[in-house]
């Protein structure tokens, strides 16, 4: 088992932090950071016996698009992409039962925020590029999970 010791801030004595619950968001538009942060959370999975919950947030149809698009469209896009997540999770190697898969529809890094808290998650690993000049004026969704979640976060480049 793999302890990583860190500062307790209370009384400045070192403590032992363990993760038992990895949350991973993905973005399935891009499978080779998908592909990455999925091992990663396997390595670390399997360090701590963790579970995993991967997670991908879809952005909602405007309604000014809405009379465009089939009347099925919302439940054939959720199917393929619990789909696509189920098959990603059926590569990691772990027990079934210590992996599950989430699709939320909204605000990302909301959304994302509101999984780990409700989930109980110790942990968020998450992919980020490396940002632009226009992700430092208007911020990322990366940097807001930073900035606002409850739990510890890892961001892989």
């Amino acid at each position: 088992m793999l302890l990583i010791g860190v500062p307790n801030k209370a009384d400045q004595l070192w403590t032992f932090a363990m993760f038992s619950k990895i949350l991973v968001p993905l973005d399935l538009s891009e499978p080779q950071m998908s592909n990455y942060a999925v091992r990663y959370a396997e390595a670390l999975a399997k360090a701590f016996d963790a579970d995993i919950r991967l997670v991908n947030v879809q952005s909602l149809v405007p309604l000014p698009f809405l009379d465009y698009v089939p009347e099925d469209f919302d439940e054939s896009v959720r199917r393929g992409l619990e789909d696509e997540l189920a098959s990603i999770a059926a590569d990691i190697d772990r027990a079934p039962e210590r992996i599950s898969t989430s699709l939320l529809f909204g605000p990302v890094y909301q959304k994302v925020l509101s999984e780990a808290e409700s989930w109980g998650s110790d942990v968020v690993l998450l992919c980020s590029h490396r940002p632009e000049m226009e992700r430092f004026l208007i911020g990322s969704n990366a940097s807001a999970i930073v900035r606002h979640a409850n739990c510890s976060v890892i961001v892989l480049r």
